[in-house]
């Protein structure tokens, strides 16, 4: 078999893995095979082609890894809908109480329940949202 099919099926075989991971690191040695394959095509030996597998994708994944990371990690200012709301401050209302309470939440009145269930939170304390379960703030001072 000749080296560039060789590479060419190790391209495949990265970018197919590639799919099942979310690292972005296979794409890049994918690419760095189609170009030891172009580099063996060309009439470049073993040690040809596996230097430019090693340089293109070393090139790649110094290039493109940390721009994929950014895209990766969604960042505190732009979550939405509830995910939004952790990490806010709010200010309880009613007694906060194993079973019952609520919260003033980005002026909006939320039911609330302590984060720690033994807890009992009282009116006009502000206190940090550490969580969403449906539609309960569960809460901490």
């Amino acid at each position: 078999m000749d080296l560039w099919v060789i590479w060419v099926v190790a391209a495949a075989l990265f970018a197919a893995g590639e799919i099942f991971t979310l690292g972005f690191f296979l794409a890049p040695l994918a690419g760095g095979a189609l170009v030891a394959a172009v580099a063996a095509g060309l009439g470049g030996g073993a040690a040809v082609s596996l230097v430019a597998f090693l340089v293109a994708s070393t090139a790649a994944l110094v290039a493109l890894r940390p721009i994929a990371r950014g895209h990766l990690h969604t960042p505190a200012l732009s979550r939405t809908g509830t995910a939004a709301l952790i990490g806010c401050s709010a200010t309880v209302l009613e007694q906060i109480a194993p079973d019952a309470g609520s919260v003033k939440l980005s002026g909006e009145i939320w039911t609330a329940r302590a984060y720690d269930e033994d807890e009992v939170i009282e009116p006009g304390v502000r206190v940090t949202v550490m969580e969403i379960r449906g539609a309960t703030a569960l809460v901490s001072p």
